[in-house]
Parts: structure tokens; sequence; C-alpha cells
């Protein structure tokens, strides 16, 4: 697993919140952020440490391009928060409006990015734009081979999450909230068809609003209060280099292979295509609701049958407040980086960029994806019980959207004006007959 900063646990459970906020990741800490901005009584409970999981292990991209359309006035939020987010946490979080590409061999490679760009980058405004080859190549200079053109978005940005995410959950601490790490949490009390508390392994706390922002998890935690949730997740595997001057700065993707240039002088390197879909109970169980996303594009999809059925079979998917959990059976989900997927990106990579070839790899990794039918996070109320909310399913695009989510999520809880149009957004979209499925992201 990559390196994180881990931060101070506060110790003492406190008897009661305002606001609980399940899981250490980018979106729970962004929202209990927000909230704690404003005087809120919030408490962060997570049952490993901060950022463990996939919001450690991400490209640490921030980009508006290629997104669903639903998502970019997200984005443009986010990155607004972003452009100030070390004087707001009086922290380096690495974040640098670097710009970003995606280049392309080929004329259909072209065709797809700039139909793209008419129905989503143009109407919302977006600095995005196609380029030619002339100057994608002097963007990007130092390939093997001569790129025909590529859409390129220079305002977008790239940031570390393995530093930013701890960094700020130690500003929610200093600005009043709580935060709690080696602190799983087993469930919740309800009364009268509302939230009361939540179960702590180490203690309850009464509160009568939740957020679930528990990534990879939350169908499982919701699960276990009979609340449905179609999720599933996807291994992508990513390594990074030890320092290593080229002159490339611009994040790039293209050509079978990623990269992004690091505050340490490395790069994050990953393969542009390839991730690995583990075969696991819940594939059968939603295979109809995310048939629409496969039917649209699996080219980049590994099927994997392995150890990984066996360990999510064993998983309990009910138990009582009082039994051990599964959030405390399995503290941090650490999958294996595919050593395959990440040898085919570097032998691309040296082979188009020969400024990479004395790259050493300091460290591989892997994370798990939490994904939904449409590709579109959930940031919203669940109707279904009173003062339970869900903000999860980011489908590897939680990182740049991360501050964004915490403010629409704090929005939402307080019933302040959001920031953004909530309804794509919504729980509700899943089950009221409107069939979700991506649209045209890229």
């Amino acid at each position: 697993m990559p390196r994180i900063r881990t931060i101070t646990s506060d110790t003492t459970l406190p008897k009661q919140a305002a606001v609980s906020v399940i899981g250490g990741g980018i979106a729970g800490v962004a929202t209990a952020l927000e909230l704690a901005e404003r005087g809120i009584d919030v408490v962060l409970l997570e049952k490993g440490e901060i950022a463990a999981e996939q919001s450690s292990r991400n490209w640490g991209w921030c980009r508006q391009m290629g997104r669903d359309p639903r998502e970019i006035p997200l984005i443009r939020v986010a990155l607004e928060l972003w452009d100030g987010i070390d004087q707001r946490i009086e922290a380096e979080t690495g974040f640098t409006r670097c710009g970003i590409l995606y280049l392309c061999e080929t004329e259909e490679q072209i065709a797809a990015k700039a139909d793209w760009y008419e129905k989503n980058a143009r109407p919302a405004g977006l600095s995005t734009r196609m380029i030619g080859a002339e100057e994608a190549n002097a963007l990007q200079p130092g390939s093997t081979r001569r790129w025909k053109g590529a859409l390129y978005t220079p305002d977008d940005a790239r940031a570390e999450p393995f530093i930013a995410v701890p960094a700020m959950a130690e500003a929610l601490r200093r600005k009043g909230g709580k935060v709690f790490t080696r602190c799983a949490v087993r469930g919740l009390e309800t009364r009268g068809g509302r939230v009361c508390a939540v179960v702590t392994e180490h203690g309850t706390i009464a509160c009568d609003t939740v957020v679930l922002a528990g990534g990879a998890w939350s169908r499982r935690f919701c699960g276990n209060l009979g609340i449905p949730l179609p999720q599933l997740t996807v291994v992508n595997s990513v390594m990074r280099t030890e320092p290593l001057e080229t002159g490339l700065t611009r994040t790039c993707s293209g050509g079978g292979f990623t990269f992004r240039k690091r505050m340490d002088g490395g790069y994050t390197v990953t393969h542009q295509h390839y991730s690995v879909a583990d075969i696991v109970p819940d594939s059968f169980r939603l295979f109809g609701a995310f048939l629409p996303a496969l039917m649209l594009d699996w080219s980049g999809l590994r099927l994997r049958l392995g150890r990984r059925f066996i360990d999510e079979a064993k998983l309990k998917r009910r138990w009582a407040l009082d039994e051990v959990s599964p959030f405390e059976e399995v503290r941090i989900l650490d999958p294996e980086p595919v050593t395959d997927i990440l040898e085919e990106a570097a032998k691309r990579l040296k082979e188009y960029y020969p400024a990479f070839a004395p790259m050493t790899v300091a460290e591989r990794w892997a994370g798990c994806i939490d994904a939904v039918p449409d590709a579109v996070p959930v940031i919203s109320k669940v109707e279904r019980l009173e003062g339970f909310h869900l903000c999860t399913g980011f489908s590897g695009h939680g990182f740049g959207l991360g501050p964004g989510a915490g403010k629409l999520m704090a929005e939402i809880v307080t019933g302040e004006r959001p920031c953004v149009d909530p309804a794509p957004f919504r729980y509700s979209r899943f089950f009221d007959g409107s069939k979700p499925r991506p649209t045209t992201g890229l």
C-alpha cells in the first residue's frame, strides 16, 4: 500500500454529536470539514486510517475533461475549492494547475474526443479545446511517435492524494471536529423511522444525522440496514517512480500509459486502459444493473475469478450491533497490484518517451474503486431512513470531485441552497424508474 501520513486520533468518544460521518476518505473528510467550518458538532469515524484505501491510491488527477456531463458543474465547484485548499487548511497538498492532455494516435481517437468536446466541453464553457498535431507534440515533446492531436485542458490539475486528505483531516480537528481512527461503525440505532445513534466498536454516539462515505464498503453497510445500494468494485493498479528529470510537467494519457509529475520529483504512472473486475457474489446479484455499462464499453476491463470471490463470500452480510463487524475484520482493503498491467504501461511509456528509460519503480499498489451503474456518485439523503445520507459511488472520479462533493453533502445536510443541482446525484434514481446508465464520459 502507498505510504500515507497518519494523523493523531481523538481518544474519548463523545456521548453525542450533531452529525456523524462514517469513512475517512476524501468524501467523508471534505464533508466533515465543511460542517466543522459551519460550527456544527461533527464526528468523523474511520475503521482504519485516514485515506488508507482508494483516497490515497488514486492517480491524483483533478480534471474537468472527459467527465460525464452530470459531473461537470460539481467539478467546477471542486476546482475552485482546490485552488484555495492550501490556505484553507494551512498545509501543502501539491495542488497544481498543470494542464492535462488526452493524446491521440488515430483519427478514430480524435473523433471520439472531438465528439465529447462538442457535446460537453463547449456547452459548459470549459477551457478544454481540441489541438492539432503540431501543438500536441510541442506541449508534450520527446515522443518517438508523432501524435495526431489531443484533447487539452490547460487549467486541469493534479494533487498528492496521500498528503492532501490527511492534511484536510488535521484541519478538521483544528476547526473543532473530532476524528477517530481504528474505530469501526457497526451500524445505526433507529427510533420511529429515523436515525438516533451510531454504534461503534468502542461505544455509541447519539446523533440524528449520519453521512455514510464508506467507499467500497458502503453497499455492505447499507445492506445490514436493509437499504439496497447497487455497487461493485474495480481494482486499479498504480506505480510511482523515483525522482526523474524528463522536462514533462503536464499530466497526460495516451499510447497505453498515463503519467503525472509528483511533488517528490518522481511520476505516478498507470495503464491508460486496463483495470480488473474481480468476480464476487455481488457480481451475479447486480449483473442486470451493471449490464448497460458493460455493453457501452468493457474493452478496458479484465474479469478475474480468484481468491477475492472467497474472501467476499466469507464476510458477513448481516450482523448484530454487539457483534464484530466486517469493518473490524478487514481494517484496510489492500488488493495486490496487477504486475503485468503495470509492466505493460512502463514498457509503452519508455517506448514512446525515451526520457523515462532510466526510471526506477519505487512502489506499486492497487486500490478498489467503488462503482455504481451510471458511474455518477451518490450525494443524497436516503428517503428510506430519515437522517441517513450517502456520499459514495464515485466510480474512480472521487479525488478531484472530493471538495465539491463535501460541500454539496454539507449543504444537503444543513438544508442550505446547494452549490449545484443535486438531482443527478440522488439515491432514489436507482429505484424510481430512471434506469441510470453512463453517458458520454471518456
